[in-house]
Order: structure tokens, then C-alpha cells, then sequence
């Protein structure tokens, strides 16, 4: 049986496939940076690992408190090792990569001191975290006050809203790589680097956060090279290579990570205990393929991109444009649309291809939210998926596929859907 004839047990008509063919044939330049990159990165993450000593007993992993849990110790040797970080917090009780920002801000702030945004409004999940939107626990809660500095219009971050919103309360000052729901530019290493000298500028005693969620691996660099004290993430993004069940990280200063270690467990014993119940194979092995699987969405956001702007859809960033994250965001302006792409994506999936994604409430957002999550781990969004809020202008954000054909074969069924309700025309 053919390639042609394997898609087209697919349900995807020849016209969808010859387009595909059409759009890959212009993007061999883009996809060989994109290796070229990922080849990189595979090479320091097995230094890293060898640096850590990695070694077979590393992988049994303990119950109970953790005690003297050589292969955690390894796990976040190895990320504080790659992230060029003086330590790193590797844990499965930290829940998402929401929990893993929220831990980091609380455990490094304290009542009468000020948070402050210098990358605009941040992602809807950390508004609660925060207390923008009151929620029980939030920082507003404990007298921490928030500020932000709002983005030029070209949605780069301003100097001189920073100098503007900066008081000496300010205690912690976050940038958010990725865009989230927005529709502005994530920013490079570079652009953060610059960012936080000019903080530096200000105040140089001010801690710097970079909320490094979907952006990893995706350049050559990472923001803890270019003197952020703290970066956070998910396990169930872009450093668990798909295998990681959950978890997050915080890397960073010895004082910014041991104060989350005890805000995790307990002041006292803070990285000395937290049992890893078996699952170190599936965190190291993890973060091993996390480079290759990385290159494999940020394929598959290119494709996209390029696929939608022949339709003649807004998306962002364009399919020539530099990455810093795996999300794509297209604009469909029908929420119709928005809903078909998903139910799209989710038909692609090895799991639950058979359910269809509606519109409905999520914890944590203020509209109801559309998704696609077809994945062997619950809300992974390293493995193919979209989502996004059901309000105006109806932009949906693609992300994922551990595999660049899974990625290729979601793309191509959710322009099949859109064309199959004749939501569009080839």
C-alpha cells in the first residue's frame, strides 16, 4: 500500500494531500534549521547526563519520604547541568507547569512585596495565581502586590513601561517566553537577555523569573543563560519528550530553588525528601528525547502555519518567521471554525480518536475553552493537540506531535474537516 493510500485511509482526499506536498516542497530550508538545532541540544543533554553521573541505579527511583534518592538527585543535577543553573527542582508532586510558576512565585515573595509582569498581561491560568481574578489562596491574598508593564504595539516588550511600572517593592520581575492566548510574538533568548539587563539597569538586586513553558529546546540557548535567576516548566511539555507521566521544574539560584523545595514539602526539609515512585526511567529517558520531539512539533507549527496562510487564515507567528515556542496560533474569527479544527486534530490521535471535542468550562479560565488532547499523557501539550478559548477573535492554538508525520497527519486531518463541513475550498 502507498503513502498516498495509507492517508487515505485517513479519510484525506488526494486534493488535501497534494497540497501538503505542495506547502513541504518550500520548507526544506526551515525544517534542516530545525535539525540542525535539534542535533545541538540532543548533544548537550547527553553531557549533561553524563556530567550527572547518570548511571543504572539511578533509574530505581524510591517510596515513601525519598530519603537518599540518588537517581532524583541525578534527575535535577542533569537539569541544572543543561540549563547551565547553579540547581534545579525535578519533581513529580509538582502537578502542572501553573503549579510549578505558582510555587516558584510563592516561595520566593513575601507579604509586602510586589510581583511584576514586564511581558504584559500573563497566560489566564496564572490570573488567579496572582489574585488579577480572586481566588482562594492567591498571592493578593497574602498582601503580595501585582503590576504590569504593558507591550508596545508591536507586542515587544517596553523599556520604558518597565521603568514606568518598577517600585522598590518590586521583589520578582516574570517574562513569559511563550505568547498563551495572546496574539503577540514569544520572544527569543535574545530579546529576554536584553530585557533583563535593562532590569539589571534599574534594579539589580531584583529577582528575574522566565516562565520557560513551551519554549524549550527550541533555540540553541535557554533564558538561564542570559541571567535569569529562575526558570520554570511543565514535564508534560516540551522537557518530558512525551514520556513523562507529570511533573514540573524550577532551575536557578541555589536560594530561588531551595526556597521552592521547601515550599513544596516542608521548611526543614526542603530537596531532602519526595519519593519518585518508579517513574526516574520515564523523566530521564524523557528529557533525553526532548530535543528530537521538540523539533518534531516545531515542524508540525510550521506546516501548519504555512498550510493556513494559503487558506488564507491569520496566523502567528507566519510560517517564515523564527521560533521561539512550539504554539501556532491560527485566527478563524467563526468559532465554527475554531471547534472544527479541533474535532480535526482530535481525529488524528492514537487515543480517543473517537471522541469529539465540544466547547465547555476548564478550571483556571474565564470563558469556556475548545481542546483536542488525544494523548497517552492526560494534557500534554508536547504530544499533538489545540485548544482555545471560545471568545472573539476565535483563535485557536495548535501545539505538539511527538513524531513529525503524527504531526503532519493532524494538520492535514483538520484542514480535511474544515473542507469535509465546507468550511473552506482548495
Amino acid at each position: 500500500m502507498s503513502t498516498a493510500e495509507r492517508y487515505a485511509e485517513f479519510g484525506i482526499s488526494e486534493k488535501v494531500q497534494k497540497t501538503g506536498e505542495e506547502i513541504l516542497s518550500g520548507l526544506s530550508a526551515c525544517f534542516d534549521t530545525i535539525d540542525r538545532n535539534a542535533e545541538d541540544n540532543q548533544l548537550r543533554v547527553i553531557r549533561a547526563m553524563q556530567d550527572a553521573h547518570v548511571g543504572e541505579a539511578s533509574l530505581l527511583g524510591t517510596t515513601g519520604y525519598g530519603y537518599d534518592d540518588i537517581g532524583r538527585e541525578g534527575l535535577e543535577k542533569t537539569y541544572a547541568h543543561y540549563f547551565r543553573t547553579e540547581d534545579a527542582l525535578v519533581r513529580p508532586q509538582i502537578t502542572c507547569g501553573t503549579h510549578a510558576l505558582a510555587l516558584a512565585l510563592m516561595s520566593n515573595l513575601r507579604p509586602g512585596d510586589e510581583l511584576l509582569s514586564a511581558s504584559g498581561r500573563p497566560y489566564d491560568t496564572l490570573e488567579e495565581v496572582i489574585g488579577i481574578r480572586p481566588s482562594r489562596g492567591s498571592l493578593a491574598e497574602y498582601g503580595i502586590a501585582y503590576r504590569q508593564a504593558d507591550l508596545s504595539p508591536d507586542g515587544s516588550m517596553s523599556f520604558e513601561n518597565i521603568r514606568n511600572a518598577m517600585t522598590p517593592k518590586t521583589k520578582i520581575v516574570e517574562i513569559q517566553r511563550s505568547r498563551g492566548y495572546l496574539s503577540r510574538p514569544s520572544f527569543s533568548v535574545k530579546e529576554i537577555g536584553e530585557t533583563i539587563a535593562f532590569v539589571r539597569s534599574l534594579r539589580p538586586d531584583v529577582t528575574v523569573m522566565v516562565d520557560n513553558c513551551y519554549g524549550e529546546f527550541t533555540e540553541t540557548a535557554e533564558p538561564s543563560e542570559v541571567g535569569a535567576d529562575m526558570i520554570v516548566g511543565s514535564l508534560i511539555k516540551n522537557p518530558g519528550g512525551g514520556l513523562a507521566p507529570t511533573g514540573g521544574y524550577i532551575a536557578g539560584t541555589k536560594e530561588c530553588v531551595e526556597n521552592a523545595a521547601c515550599r513544596l514539602t516542608s521548611p526543614g526539609l526542603g530537596k531532602e525528601v519526595g519519593a519518585t515512585l518508579g517513574i526516574l526511567p520515564q523523566l530521564f529517558e524523557g528529557f533525553f528525547l526532548a530535543p528530537v520531539a521538540t523539533a518534531s512539533a516545531l515542524k508540525g507549527a510550521v506546516f501548519a502555519a504555512a498550510m493556513y496562510e494559503r487558506l488564507g487564515f491569520e496566523v502567528f507567528p507566519a510560517s517564515t518567521s523564527e521560533r521561539h515556542d512550539i504554539t501556532q496560533a491560527i485566527t478563524f474569527r467563526l468559532p465554527e471554525l475554531e471547534v472544527a479544527f479541533c474535532q480535526g486534530i482530535q481525529s488524528a490521535s492514537p487515543v480517543d480518536s473517537f471522541v469529539t471535542p465540544q466547547p465547555d468550562d476548564m478550571p483556571g479560565y474565564d470563558s469556556k475553552v475548545v481542546m483536542a488532547a488525544g494523548a497517552f499523557v492526560s494534557g500534554s501539550t508536547l504530544e499533538l493537540s489545540a485548544d482555545g478559548p471560545l471568545r472573539e477573535p476565535y483563535t485557536v492554538y495548535f501545539q505538539g506531535g511527538l513524531t513529525w508525520p503524527h504531526a503532519k497527519l493532524g494538520v492535514l486531518k483538520s484542514v480535511q474537516n474544515l473542507l469535509d463541513h465546507a468550511y473552506i475550498k482548495l
